[in-house]
């Protein structure tokens, strides 16, 4: 009797553990799959700022937590990724760390969540980074600084199942101060792209990439023919859906366009989250006819 009880003891942690295993791993395939099935690349940036919330959420008592929670009931079925900034998170200490905390476990599962946390130092500090965001926080991926070169990106990359989105072209007007700078004919993004793919594979290593540049979209496709890229810079900064679609897809799509701004600060009213909607239904429908193209048999 007695091993019978241990051996269901531990059954029941091995399936457990098997269905905590399935959450920590997000692979290219089943990103494909979620992209196929809702008919959308689309990753709704969660960026609050208190001075920029509806008036009437900081009555609550976590207002940050509040206003996501609303975005997220709007967009779920839109998008197929989310992605905290930090920044807006640290910025308001314990408080905000745990709003954060919230969030990620309020977002649905089948959801990718990114860590957009830009960090990136020696082995040592990046692994305890790594350990933050991948193993106390879960996330499945996070952007990643490649200025300090292979020794910083590593410790991120040996965690698996799990995504490192590396800085390549970014989308913000200061890109071209480093990032376009030339050396034996090459420009750094184009060198950074082609190094990293020496560290990681398509099956752990993304990129970002503006949307800011769609000139650029159809090399960087060569330089990294099978990755994933992040692709800041739609909506508020300007960028062209379009062309970017043309241009950056593979076939696993291969682009995940955010979206922040443009999105969830598009209603400021107490039905701010019928605009929100909207707004993100909007882009999905748009996405969804540039996959129509690429991907008709899908569809």
């Amino acid at each position: 009797m007695c091993c019978v009880l241990m051996f269901l003891m531990w059954l029941k942690n091995k399936v457990v553990n098997t269905i905590l295993i399935q959450h920590y791993t997000m692979s290219r395939k089943e990103l494909f799959d979620q992209i196929i099935r809702k008919k959308s690349f689309l990753c709704v940036g969660l960026d609050p700022e208190i001075e920029k919330l509806p008036p009437f959420l900081l009555q609550e008592k976590d207002p940050v937590y509040a206003f996501n929670k609303a975005v997220i009931d709007a967009t779920k079925d839109y998008c197929i990724a989310y992605k905290p900034n930090i920044a807006f998170y640290e910025s308001l200490g314990k408080k905000g760390w745990e709003s954060l905390e919230k969030t990620l476990d309020y977002i649905p599962k089948e959801h990718f969540t990114i860590a957009d946390a830009k960090r990136g130092d020696i082995g040592n500090t990046s692994r305890m980074y790594a350990k933050t965001f991948f193993e106390t926080y879960d996330f499945d991926a996070i952007t990643v600084a490649p200025y300090m070169g292979e020794d910083s990106i590593r410790p991120f990359l040996e965690f698996d199942g799990k995504w490192v989105i590396l800085l390549a072209l970014t989308s913000n007007k200061g890109s071209g101060d480093f990032q376009r700078l030339t050396t034996d004919g090459k420009q750094l993004f184009e060198r950074v792209i082609e190094k990293a793919q020496t560290w990681g594979n398509p099956d752990n290593l993304m990129f970002v990439a503006g949307a800011t540049h769609p000139d650029d979209f159809q090399h960087l496709r060569k330089l990294a023919p099978d990755s994933f890229f992040l692709v800041p810079g739609v909506g508020a900064q300007g960028g062209d859906l379009e062309l970017v679609s043309k241009k950056g897809m593979n076939d696993s799509c291969g682009i995940l366009v955010n979206s922040s701004r443009g999105i969830i600060y598009a209603g400021h009213d107490e039905d701010f989250e019928l605009d929100v909607e909207k707004a993100a239904r909007t882009v999905q429908q748009e996405m969804s006819g540039y996959l129509k193209l690429h991907f008709a048999p899908a569809f």
